[in-house]
């Protein structure tokens, strides 16, 4: 079992106010997302998924940013298109189950992919994609959509490192 994700080529939309990236995203051999993508939208459920179960609602209000899918369309609008995850972490084992969804209005999502992840596989990729929007959005006039983009990513950062730290004791 092997995992990767990482994003590069950031870039911001001024205009949306929303922040791009190079999405890659493998699992078990399958490449599942290579393509540019608005990743800001996402990023707080996907900081969060990396500490407990996520169920995505691509619909949902932007203050409801726990159920974001992870990545949306480069338009930013979670309705237009995205990758959509549930995440659910197995009690005493360091597995994630990583499920790929299609969210459709008014009806379960339909599955289109699972993938068994080791949490330490995950989240230091999780972390390190955290890490780097913030670096790259700290010199910009950045005014997302849901308003404590950047701040809900600093304390969950700070909250994963704490989490970190307590598993390595």
């Amino acid at each position: 079992m092997s995992f990767v994700l990482n994003c590069k080529g950031w870039s911001f939309d001024a205009d949306l106010q929303i922040i791009h990236a190079d999405v890659y995203m493998e699992a078990d051999g399958e490449i599942v997302i290579d393509e540019p993508l608005c990743v800001d939208v996402g990023l707080p459920a996907l900081l969060l998924s990396a500490r407990e179960n996520v169920s995505p609602d691509r619909w949902a209000n932007a203050n409801e940013w726990q159920r974001m899918p992870f990545f949306v369309c480069g338009c930013g609008d979670p309705e237009c298109r995205g990758y959509s995850f549930i995440v659910e972490h197995r009690p005493g084992e360091q597995m994630i189950e990583l499920i790929e969804v299609e969210e459709r209005p008014s009806q379960p999502p339909r599955e289109l992919g699972r993938y068994r992840v080791d949490i330490r596989e995950y989240v230091p990729q999780v972390e390190a994609i955290g890490r780097a929007f913030l670096d790259f959005v700290r010199p910009l006039n950045y005014k997302p959509y849901y308003q404590q983009t950047v701040d809900t990513v600093k304390q969950l950062l700070e909250e994963l490192e704490a989490a970190q730290g307590l598993r390595r004791e």
